[in-house]
């Protein structure tokens, strides 16, 4: 529950946004809650829950896989939730609507072809899916790296960090122009803030509110451009930065190694992941099993994924070769594992590393 400051600070912005525009806005929002979703997303839900027993991870996974399915299976849950409690990801809508709730949910969402898209929205809804997608995989990598706590929440701000800009885009018919006059995210930002008076961030923020989610996913959007975001905040802005170079974008480096010194994480290593992230695409893994490893024992374990030698895992650890093999040891006896490979396989397989 958010606290009584808290929720007068967000009640002040909903304010703000809702002035501007008035009954135009209540109708752009109403145009994003409707948001169509790609016609083959669509037809995977289907597919997956009319499986006898279907896994919940599976549903989860094809939700997040598109904003407009994820949009209108969200606002089902928070319908049918109808209490104080706030959803705090995909995995919490799924178990409040069941499989048949989904499949209800997915059934009532205009679809769209990938390759004749049409309607009011016209080619916007696959250029958002895709981005929000890229951005998704990015934060997921970035929690992990930064170890950040509520990967799901991070993972859900960042699939609709974006959704302020279909708002805007509804309201303003010069929005697309309006963008064309900026090179980066930053400076679309400050285009929208001085031709419009708010910016995507905020108005997002508002919309997703309404929408049942957690203040904690509606913080993270609502400041993910903020000069001083840290957190989940941080880690949707470094992952927005990290989709838009995977896009061509320009995005400015001094920002991306700042966001990445706030979730602790170093320089090396975040350029590591702007250079890899267009190839590679690791799906995250979700398990109720608690793990059983240390964080030490952890980042030992992390850096024999990447095919690091016990030195150069000690090294970056700032331990010693004897110190990291004991921690190795302590991780194979702790999972049944026989060597590096069958421990990493598992570690992976239950979404621990």
């Amino acid at each position: 529950m958010s606290s009584p400051k808290t929720a007068k600070a967000s009640s002040s912005k909903d304010r703000r946004v809702m002035g501007k525009g008035g009954h135009r806005l209540a109708e752009a929002f109403a145009a994003v809650e409707q948001f169509p979703a790609l016609d083959e997303s669509r037809r995977r839900i289907e597919r997956i829950v009319s499986k006898p027993g279907p896994s919940a991870d599976e549903i989860t996974e094809a939700i997040e896989s598109d904003a407009g399915l994820a949009i209108a299976v969200l606002r089902a849950a928070g319908a049918a939730n109808g209490g104080p409690v706030r959803l705090a990801g995909i995995p919490d809508a799924v178990e409040i609507l069941t499989p048949d709730g989904v499949a209800r949910a997915a059934d009532g969402v205009e679809t769209y072809d990938l390759f004749e898209p049409s309607g009011v929205w016209q080619g916007h809804p696959e250029s958002f899916r895709r981005h929000a997608l890229a951005a998704r995989h990015a934060a997921e990598r970035i929690a992990d790296l930064g170890r950040l706590p509520a990967a799901d929440e991070v993972a859900l701000a960042a699939l609709l960090h974006d959704v302020g800009r279909l708002v805007l885009l509804r309201l303003y018919p010069g929005y697309v122009d309006l963008l064309a006059s900026g090179s980066t995210p930053e400076q679309w930002l400050q285009s929208e803030r001085r031709e419009l008076g708010v910016d995507h961030a905020l108005v997002g923020g508002v919309l997703v509110r309404r929408w049942g989610l957690s203040a904690s996913i509606g913080a993270a959007i609502e400041r993910h451009h903020a000069d001083d975001a840290d957190g989940a905040a941080a880690a949707v802005a470094l992952a927005d930065m990290v989709a838009h170079h995977s896009h061509g974008d320009a995005i400015s480096p001094q920002r991306v190694e700042e966001l990445g010194s706030r979730l602790g994480i170093g320089a090396e290593r975040v350029r590591g992941l702007v250079y890899e992230f267009p190839y590679i695409r690791a799906q995250r893994r979700r398990s109720s099993e608690p793990c059983p490893l240390s964080n030490r024992e952890l980042d030992a374990l992390r850096g024999l994924a990447e095919g690091k030698v016990y030195k150069e895992i000690a090294d970056e650890l700032k331990l010693s070769a004897s110190t990291v093999r004991t921690h190795l040891h302590n991780v194979y006896r702790k999972i049944g594992a026989v060597d590096r490979a069958q421990a990493v396989l598992l570690a992976r397989d239950r979404g621990w590393i």
